[in-house]
């Protein structure tokens, strides 16, 4: 990551801006569902800041959907298949990302119906959440938030990166989780989501932000 100049900002006045800049989001390929990533690793909380945005929005009339890829993990049986901790196995396979295309990206494409699956598969009882479809109107906003989002080809029309410095990473993510860390190393030297995200979220310091927008 280049050298990038963040401002120290408040979790509440980021959610306001950032809502600000998603009220006028026009997707480039023509769909009325604009579609934002959060990503970042679990340890650096993205999901928070979604809702947070996704409260900003409701406050300003805006509809919107926050969707958690935790919510579609493949089974145990294939996510573990080569043991509880297989770095290139939690990299590559542990999200189902044929369902989150079909169950909340192709929905929301240009002449679809907008019927979006909040999620389809609950790790702790390892079964199918049997969820209803919820409908977003013409205008609402898919927040979509999770790890290692940007390496997918997801068709985002903005993207949000959480990012901790690896010593962050590693004090924050609990000890069970921490043989994930080397997938994150991966994702960082693949993928450079600091370097491509629209927007970047400094979150060392869980109490003091700093982002880049």
């Amino acid at each position: 990551m280049g050298r990038v100049r963040l401002e120290a900002i408040t979790w509440d006045r980021l959610g306001d801006l950032l809502a600000e800049r998603l009220l006028d989001l026009k997707p480039a390929d023509g769909s009325p569902w604009p579609r934002i990533a959060f990503d970042g690793a679990t340890a650096g909380r993205p999901g928070d800041l979604a809702e947070r945005v996704s409260e900003a929005l409701r406050i300003r009339g805006r509809p919107s959907l926050v969707v958690g890829t935790r919510g579609f993990l493949r089974p145990a049986s294939l996510r573990l298949e080569y043991g509880h901790q297989d770095v290139e196995a939690y990299y590559s396979g542990w999200f189902d990302t044929s369902a989150l295309w079909r169950e909340v990206f192709e929905p929301l494409e240009p002449g679809g119906d907008g019927r979006v699956l909040p999620d389809l598969w609950d790790p702790a009882t390892d079964r199918a959440t049997r969820s209803s479809y919820v409908r977003l109107p013409p205008g609402g906003l898919l927040l979509l938030h999770g790890p290692l989002l940007l390496k997918h080809w997801f068709p985002f029309d903005l993207t949000v990166h959480v990012l901790l410095s690896p010593g962050a990473l590693r004090r924050r993510t609990p000890e069970p989780d921490q043989w994930t860390l080397p997938a994150f190393e991966r994702y960082e030297a693949e993928t450079d989501p600091a370097g491509t995200a629209d927007v970047l979220v400094r979150a060392d310091d869980p109490r003091h932000p700093a982002w880049s927008g």
